[in-house]
C-alpha cells in the first residue's frame, strides 16, 4: 500500500487506473489501483493477481477509471474502498449496467494508424 513518506517511481509508459473486478453480476467485488493496467488485469485473470481475487475467482473487469497521477488514483481507490457496497454497484452500473467483462473492449483493440494531411494515407 502507499506510504506517504516513500517515493515511488511510475514507469514512463504507465497506464494508471483504478478498477473493480467481479466474479459475476452483482457478485463479489475487488477494488484496486495500478500503474500497469494491462499487466495487472491480465494477472488477475490468470490467477496471478491478489490472493483475494484468486481465492474468489474475480476475473471480470467491470469498471475502471484512468488517472494522470498515481497519487490521485490511490486517493480515489481508498475512497471507493470505504464506500458502502451499494455505492460501488451504482458506480459500476452507471457505465456498465449488465456488468459485462470490459477486458476485450479495453485490451484487444487494434489502433487505427494516424493520417497526417499532406502525406499519403497509410496502406
Amino acid at each position: 500500500m502507499f506510504s506517504p513518506g516513500r517515493t515511488r517511481m511510475v514507469p514512463r509508459d504507465a497506464w494508471i487506473a483504478v478498477y473493480m473486478m467481479a466474479d459475476h453480476y452483482r457478485g463479489t467485488l475487488y477494488a484496486g489501483v495500478t500503474a500497469q493496467f494491462i499487466t495487472r488485469i491480465t494477472d488477475h485473470r490468470e490467477g496471478r493477481g491478489s490472493a483475494f481475487t484468486r481465492r474468489y475467482g474475480l476475473t471480470r473487469l467491470v469498471w475502471y477509471e484512468e488517472h494522470m497521477l498515481m497519487t490521485e488514483a490511490i486517493q480515489r481507490e481508498t475512497s471507493i474502498k470505504r464506500w458502502p457496497r451499494q455505492w460501488k454497484i451504482n458506480l459500476i452500473e452507471r457505465d456498465n449496467p449488465r456488468w459485462d467483462d470490459l477486458y476485450a473492449a479495453v485490451f484487444e483493440w487494434t489502433p487505427v494508424p494516424k493520417w497526417t494531411p499532406g502525406f499519403p494515407p497509410p496502406s
